[in-house]
């Protein structure tokens, strides 16, 4: 690290967590983050500002009005703009270090086979099953670990799936034994959208954040408990369920 690198990230490298050694694993990791609404918009702005090495940004859609009561890496003058393109404006803003690729369509087939190959560690902020499932198949069959992570009404949730070799496997859970997304969820659940259920501001940016803070430990190669974690809106309270990998 260069001496503008020791004094940006100098609160990371006090911690015993991160250190030099940790922080310059983040300075060369690679993430994908899909979706740059609610839950995209804090995850990416936590990991930029963390000093993610290459963040690859991919939305297909655009800032509209509604989106500006939650989805706060977009402005008042970016209704009408690419997600993915103001996104990048806003975060190039916040930390011009990482490399930023921008991606502005909804990535299918072999277009997200490749997003994903390119990266260490994909972040599913979307927000429909359909695509959950694409995004996981994609993490399966490549081996790159997920957290995956959801949030409409006053219910959120997140968790990190298909931990793969070389991921510290010293904590309670073994990585051949890690599930992914279909294990947990292998049918479609009633579909809801924020669109006409609403979504509570505040508890995007709570989930989302827990997304960056689980890629940052994942990317850090530490411990995990493989745990369905539950947000409620109502009280401010949290809780988790253990899950586990289907044998078939």
């Amino acid at each position: 690290m260069n001496d503008r690198q020791l004094q940006r990230y100098a609160r990371h490298l006090l911690l015993e967590a991160v250190g030099i050694e940790g922080q310059e694993r983040l300075l060369a990791a690679r993430v994908l983050i899909l979706g740059l609404g609610g839950l995209g918009s804090p995850a990416a702005m936590y990991l930029a500002a963390a000093g993610i090495g290459t963040l690859v940004l991919a939305d297909g859609d655009h800032v509209d009005l509604t989106n500006l009561q939650r989805q706060i890496v977009h402005q008042e003058r970016s209704v009408g703009m690419p997600k993915a393109i103001s996104a990048g404006q806003s975060l190039q803003a916040l930390n011009p270090e990482p490399h930023y690729v921008l991606i502005d369509e909804k990535l299918e087939g072999k277009a997200l086979a490749h997003a994903v190959g390119s990266v260490d560690l994909v972040l599913d902020c979307s927000d429909n099953f359909a695509t959950r499932q694409a995004v996981n198949s994609a993490c399966v069959g490549l081996g790159v670990p997920l957290v995956s992570a959801s949030a409409v009404g006053l219910d959120g949730q997140c968790m990190v799936l298909n931990l793969q070799p070389g991921i510290d496997t010293s904590g309670p859970s073994h990585h051949r034994d890690w599930a992914c997304y279909h294990c947990v969820f292998p049918q479609a659940p009633e579909e809801v959208a924020c669109a006409t259920m609403g979504v509570f501001s505040p508890l995007t940016g709570m989930v989302g954040c827990m997304q960056a803070g689980l890629a940052i430990r994942v990317l850090l190669q530490q411990a995990l408990p493989q745990v369905l974690l539950m947000v409620d809106g109502r009280n401010m309270s949290t809780s988790s369920m253990r899950i586990r990998r289907d044998p078939d």
